[in-house]
């Protein structure tokens, strides 16, 4: 029996026409107004609600909320249905093992059916959930991403070194074929500190004269201390030029700064639904890819849509899946808030502030939502001392919750801790304790040499 191989499941010309790339990326979508951009959003959607109503994971999903398949015309009705998280997903691994039952796989006919691209999550918030993904799903996922570095001005004469991870985790295969699919530069893949020793790294990063580094912040900016450890100058012996990745706790001027005045771009997504925003040239904000993910900001206590300028929940449609496993509505638990104003690129896409903190690590301090995730960021952003390192420790005291941030500083004097704390009451508006601790003192509790994603929480309740 002659199945259809990776290749044969693609269309690359009805791809690149769906989701345009490059300087065609651009003279698509310069000029287009909301409601051509939400006609193409729309088409999109039905052919993924179709495919989504033979998946069983959704027809029990939604009919048990009492909905069938003639309620939901069109993307105008999305809210009828249910959001659903990463605990679901599990669920549906438990009863359906080895995968779950979240998948289209047994619509096909069997010499029709795609071959399945297998990963799975880090495993950061519990056991790792599968991911799924067909060829096309994957390689729209890995065009999108490449469109935004393309955008960033990451090119085919970079030499771009990944310090995200590989084994099952899906960061770093992900990022390999984008980059080796879509932007065609030369890629070392390092991977994590526990992949490959920080000091081989910037060995390796030095003797390949590396352009560019993609990964999370937090690792990357350890990366340009060891290379000072040892004897290197970042931005000279390693001569990067931008880094594109996932910022968390460092400012963009603080890791510039480390990497020799590097350009620094920040960009979001997930493991189920692939990019879903990302800095360009103009740097104003994370552009949404619009054409391609639906995203809405819902209150976290609520669920509702959240007022302008307020942060919500995203909950991310991805109008692309429509061959393996079809996500609709999945709350990410990821906060964020949209940044007003015209899109400075003459694009009709929205724009987010990027990754604010995570609302199942939220903790509720005198009636105020805290993030734990975004606390380095406001910290880093005030405070050159501060390294971007910190770990976030909640106790119960006398009946009520309580936080103190341990902050890793270069140095240190007798106000700054009072100093911010204040700047921590006037942007939070609430206190929280600081304890100020020395470079690398927090290292072992965040995991930040061994883990893709370092700990900000440790819960003490």
């Amino acid at each position: 029996m002659t199945q259809p191989n990776y290749f044969d499941s693609l269309n690359y010309p009805g791809i690149l026409d769906a989701y345009p790339t490059g300087a065609a990326f651009l003279d698509t979508y310069r000029g287009m107004s909301r409601d051509e951009l939400h006609a193409r959003q729309d088409a999109q959607f039905r052919k993924v609600l179709k495919f989504a109503w033979q998946v069983p994971f959704y027809q029990r999903l939604w009919g048990d909320k009492g909905i069938e398949a003639g309620d939901i015309g069109s993307l105008a009705d999305i809210a009828k249905l249910p959001t659903y998280s990463k605990s679901d997903l599990m669920a549906s691994v438990e009863a359906h093992p080895p995968i779950g039952d979240f998948h289209g796989l047994d619509s096909y006919a069997q010499d029709e059916r795609p071959c399945l691209i297998f990963q799975t999550t880090s495993g950061t918030t519990g056991r790792p959930q599968p991911l799924l993904f067909g060829p096309k799903s994957r390689e729209v996922q890995s065009l999108l991403l490449g469109r935004l570095y393309a955008l960033q001005g990451l090119n085919r004469r970079d030499v771009i070194h990944s310090v995200y991870g590989h084994g099952m985790v899906n960061g770093g295969h992900y990022v390999r074929e984008t980059i080796n699919h879509w932007v065609g530069a030369q890629l070392l893949t390092a991977g994590t500190g526990i992949e490959t020793r920080s000091a081989n790294q910037v060995a390796l990063m030095q003797a390949f004269q590396v352009t560019a580094i993609v990964g999370f912040g937090d690792f990357i900016k350890r990366l340009s201390e060891v290379a000072r450890e040892e004897g290197l100058e970042p931005g000279v012996d390693i001569p990067v030029r931008i880094i594109s990745g996932h910022m968390g706790a460092e400012s963009r001027e603080s890791m510039s700064e480390a990497w020799g005045g590097a350009e620094v771009f920040d960009w979001y997504g997930v493991g189920d639904t692939g990019c879903i925003a990302g800095e360009g040239p103009d740097q104003t904000g994370l552009h949404i890819m619009e054409d391609a993910q639906y995203l809405e900001l819902l209150d976290v206590d609520t669920g509702q849509p959240v007022e302008t300028d307020g942060m919500g929940d995203m909950v991310c449609t991805c109008l692309f899946k429509d061959d393996v496993f079809p996500i609709i509505r999945f709350q990410t638990h990821d906060v964020s808030r949209e940044v007003a104003g015209e899109n400075p690129l003459g694009l009709p896409f929205r724009r987010l502030e990027g990754f604010l903190g995570r609302s199942d690590n939220m903790v509720k301090l005198r009636g105020i939502n805290i993030y734990p995730q975004g606390i380095g960021a406001l910290i880093s952003a005030a405070f050159p001392v501060a390294t971007g390192e910190y770990i976030c420790r909640v106790t119960r005291l006398s009946g009520r919750d309580e936080m103190t941030v341990s902050v890793e500083v270069t140095e240190t004097d007798g106000s700054l801790r009072d100093s911010i704390e204040a700047h921590l009451r006037t942007r939070l508006g609430v206190g929280i304790a600081v304890e100020l601790v020395a470079p690398g003192e927090t290292a072992a509790e965040s995991g930040i040499e061994t883990r893709q994603k370092p700990i900000r929480l440790i819960d003490e309740r």
